[in-house]
């Protein structure tokens, strides 16, 4: 059987890191166990990880602050795995760099559905893509999988960057919260878990976030991209 990447997770409770563990083996996935953000980031120096399955509070250092440091370096995948439910922890694990958010009431099943989600927008590609597509100051290479501004890489997580390609491969286009969302989150989630996810990337491209000029609000609606390619 294939083996669909490697899952690194991350969970001070070992009952639910061994509950992971059996269900994504089973699906053929290859898990590696952390119970403290140290055993996370040696983890990471020592082995090609595909995935994280990062829980929110553990002693010491929290998944949010981990998940800071990683993110300094790194664009692994990271879906954060919480007790809490409400709303505003949502949207601050997505704002700081998390790919996902899942509540631990959820099923196995849909963890690793969610997993699989991630990784297939993380390793999708297309036949013959064009290698870089221009925008001004703006350039968005396909197959390096990078976003760069003024000729500088500017540091993206892998859903921030396809939300940035889908947009910007049909300007003008309005993309409805409700399409992205099921795009991107299948479906799971809300209007806030998207526009986190825009604020982040016109931090990232806008000359001034406040008065973005490449990605405009259609109010009400959705977003539309507003570059020209070149």
């Amino acid at each position: 059987m294939r083996n669909r990447g490697t899952v690194l997770i991350v969970d001070d409770d070992q009952e639910i890191v061994e509950l992971m563990k059996d269900f994504l083996e089973d699906e053929q996935f290859e898990t590696v166990e952390a119970y403290n953000a140290k055993q996370a980031l040696e983890a990471l120096e020592r082995t090609r990880i595909d995935c994280i399955l990062l829980d929110v509070m553990m002693p010491g250092q929290s998944g949010l602050e981990l998940c800071r440091q990683i993110r300094k370096t790194q664009d692994t995948p990271i879906l954060f795995l919480s007790a809490r439910g409400e709303d505003v922890d949502k949207i601050r694990g997505l704002s700081i760099g998390g790919d996902d958010y899942i509540v631990k009431s959820a099923t196995p099943e849909e963890v690793v559905a969610r997993i699989k989600a991630v990784l297939r927008r993380y390793g999708k590609n297309e036949k013959n893509p064009k290698l870089e597509q221009h925008f001004g100051r703006l350039v968005l290479d396909v197959l390096a999988h990078e976003a760069r501004v003024d000729g500088m890489p500017v540091p993206m997580t892998p859903k921030e960057f396809d939300i940035l390609r889908l947009l910007a491969e049909y300007p003008r286009q309005v993309f409805t919260y409700e399409q992205l969302l099921q795009r991107f989150w299948e479906g799971i989630g809300d209007k806030h878990t998207v526009t986190v996810h825009i604020g982040r990337i016109r931090e990232k491209i806008e000359e001034d976030p406040r008065k973005p000029t490449l990605i405009a609000n259609v109010w009400g609606v959705g977003y539309r991209f507003e570059g020209v390619r070149q």
